[in-house]
């Protein structure tokens, strides 16, 4: 069952990822397992099952608080606030 959010509810239009890497993965040489595009900034970074979750780092920095999977065939998204999740 999904649990929804008014987070969730104010994302107007889809922020599909610019490129399938993280980029603080990139730029530090390191790895990922999944990839998550921030909805309020466009930013994809890696997901809490990679070794450096830089996405969680960046809600807890920017207080941005949903996503969605950056995966192929995956369209949910997640809100960090209220531990939410919607298909789109």
């Amino acid at each position: 069952m999904e649990e929804t959010c008014a987070h969730i509810e104010a994302v107007e239009s889809i922020t599909e990822p610019k490129d399938y890497v993280c980029e603080e993965c990139v730029k530090h040489h390191g790895s990922w397992l999944h990839l998550r595009t921030c909805q309020t900034c466009g930013v994809t970074l890696c997901c809490d099952s990679s070794p450096n979750t830089h996405m969680t780092k960046h809600f807890h920095t920017t207080g941005h608080p949903v996503v969605i999977s950056a995966e192929p065939g995956e369209r949910w998204l997640w809100c960090y606030v209220d531990e939410a999740v919607k298909g789109y």
